[in-house]
Order: structure tokens, then sequence, then C-alpha cells
């Protein structure tokens, strides 16, 4: 299967360690230590940005260009907001030029351009209730969602696909033809089960990783594009 992947990724800094960590366990411990020494973070936290999650957004964007001036994205399990950030930036929203709907059972923040639906994209009424909003269908549905972990690698690979499927399933109930879809998934093996389905639906689908998610992360992203309306699906 394809995949792609930006050659660049932001220069490393001096390696810092916690001094006291007796109240932590070892895996938070290890987790803060990545944290202080992630130059993602850093950048997020200079550039305004909710998260570092931010950066793969906008390297696959960079790569292949899907969130264009004037497009209206659906942002899934947006909270924090970052990729709501990046989306409303890219398609201009406070410009007037696109719009970016975030949806989450979460409150999440205002950000400038992104208007927030505090609901369950699961619900029956969600794609009408986001249409009506959008005034139409949306070019984009962004989701980098992923359930709480249990540890278990199997398990926590089929809770992510699950999610990632019924992502997938809602954006072909709100896409305009030709829209985009991104999501997340984890390497584990049912993710060519979703590949194999989208490529019904859409024209290209491919895996990407984007520099800023991980090298030792099972993380991979799902970017479908060129939708084929659901007057052609199934």
């Amino acid at each position: 299967m394809p995949m792609s992947r930006a050659k660049s990724r932001p220069k490393g800094r001096l390696h810092l360690q916690l001094r006291s960590a007796k109240s932590r366990s070892h895996s938070s411990q290890l987790w803060l230590e990545r944290q202080l020494n992630d130059p993602y973070v850093a950048r997020a936290r200079r550039e305004g940005l909710r998260a570092r999650s931010a950066f793969k957004l906008s390297e696959v964007d960079d790569e292949h260009h899907f969130l264009k001036p004037g497009a209206r994205v659906v942002d899934l399990g947006a909270a924090p907001g970052s990729w709501s950030q990046v989306a409303a930036k890219r398609v201009q929203a406070s410009a007037g030029k696109g719009g970016v709907i975030a949806v989450d059972v979460l409150a999440m923040p205002p950000i400038p351009g992104v208007e927030f639906l505090r609901l369950d994209f699961l619900d029956e009424c969600a794609p009408d209730e986001i249409k009506a909003v959008l005034e139409g269908a949306a070019d984009v549905v962004l989701s980098d969602m992923a359930p709480n972990t249990t540890g278990h690698r199997r398990t926590d690979h089929l809770k992510i696909m699950a999610l990632a499927e019924a992502a997938a399933e809602f954006a072909t109930q709100v896409l305009a033809p030709g829209g985009a879809f991104l999501c997340k998934v984890l390497q584990g093996g049912t993710e060519a089960n979703l590949l194999a389905a989208l490529k019904h639906d859409f024209t290209r689908v491919k895996h990407v990783k984007p520099p800023a998610s991980r090298t030792d992360s099972a993380e991979l992203y799902l970017l479908a594009t060129g939708f084929r309306g659901i007057h052609q699906r199934r």
C-alpha cells in the first residue's frame, strides 16, 4: 500500500531530565521527559497552538493540499482544537472564505473562524445538524480521534479502528463529491479493511505518516480524496 512521509523534522534540543520523580510512575516520568525534549511541543507553545498534533495535519496538507481557501471543514473529536486551528487558517475561515465546524462531546474554548458544536457525531441527527450549520455539504472531514487506551495493543487497535470506521461512515454522509477524509488509525492488521472500503467511495486512498507522528508509534493516517458521492456508493 502506498505511504508518503515528508522529509524534514524540527532540529532537536539538549536532552532534559526531571530532577525529582519520586511521586510519579515510571511511565509518567518517561512521558514528561519526552514532552520536555520534544521540539514539536516547544514549537506549538511558541506558535500559540493547543497541541503538537497541529503539525501532523499541517504536514499532511503541505504534501497533499486538501485544505484549500474557501473549503468547508468538519473536525470530529476536535478538543482541544489544534486541528481546527490549522484548518481555520488554511481555509481562511476568519476572512469569510471558508468554514470550520469543530465537533466534540467535550467543551472547547473558542477559536477564531471556528464554530463549535458540542454533540456526539454518532447521534443519528448529527450529519443533518452539521450540514445545516454549514449550509450544505462539507469539503473535508478530519478525525484525529483516539479512544482511551488499555495498554493491550490488540484491544487498543480494535477500538481505534472501530472509531475510524464510524468516522468514515459519517464522512460519506456529509461530504460533497470530490471531498476528502483524513483519519487516525493504528497499525495492527484491520486497518487494511478500512482502506479497502474507502477505495469504493474515494478515487484515491493512501496511508500517510507525517514527521510529527513519532517514529516509535503505531499511529498512521488514512487520507482519502476524490469522494465519489453517495449515489455511487455500494
